[in-house]
């Protein structure tokens, strides 16, 4: 295999090379642009800036205009005010409406009555429908393609009700190229993490808490 480790003395030899035939103006522009892109490189490397993601289907991505602001953040209304599992009203309005990066805390979601509130789906081996918290539209359906289970103890072993692909309603939820999970009309849900077995949606439960609306636009 061809060893390439000296590359970069050679460029810098061929720069010292060619600078000798520029006159000093000329030399400075230089350097000034090969510093300021040196600059980029080094705080993107330490501060994560990069290309934006693009996950593999069945993931649907979306464009940044989806969370552009509205009339309530970003998002044209409020969660409801009879959000289901007792959740908290003013945390799910925050997460869901005025945020991008933050999320409720790890295990909220066991603090809630979800559990008590699906026992009888579970004892069943049926799945449950997620509202969206601001429209009531359907986005995630689980456990599809699994056990309750299996859905719980991930859920339990990330600290928040985490989806995947096939439990995905993608006429209504896209994945921004940071990763952010969103509902089309401009909800936070949360991010997608995706591990060895593929995409992992780690979703706030107060996102997602929402009754069922009786019409769908």
């Amino acid at each position: 295999m061809q060893r390439t480790r000296h590359a970069p003395y050679a460029q810098f030899t061929i720069f010292i090379m060619v600078s000798t035939f520029l006159d000093s103006n000329t030399f400075t522009i230089l350097v000034t642009i090969i510093m300021l892109s040196l600059g980029a490189t080094i705080l993107g490397t330490l501060f994560g800036v990069s290309k934006a993601k693009e996950f593999p289907p069945p993931c649907v991505m979306g464009d940044e205009s989806i969370m552009s602001p509205k009339e309530h953040g970003t998002s044209a209304t409020p969660v409801q005010s009879n959000l289901l599992y007792n959740v908290d009203n003013e945390l799910a309005d925050r997460i869901c409406n005025y945020n991008r990066h933050y999320a409720e805390n790890s295990g909220y979601w066991e603090d809630t009555s979800f559990m008590s509130d699906t026992v009888d789906a579970r004892s069943a081996g049926k799945s449950v429908i997620f509202y969206d918290s601001n429209t009531g539209k359907p986005l995630f359906e689980a456990p599809k393609g699994r056990t309750w289970e299996e859905f719980l103890n991930e859920s339990y072993s990330h600290g928040w009700p985490s989806f995947r692909d096939e439990e995905v309603n993608w006429d209504y939820v896209r994945c921004l190229g940071n990763g952010e999970a969103v509902s089309v009309d401009g909800t936070h849900l949360g991010h997608n993490l995706p591990d060895k077995t593929g995409s992992r949606y780690c979703i706030n439960l107060v996102s997602v808490a929402g009754n069922p609306t009786t019409q769908i636009n």
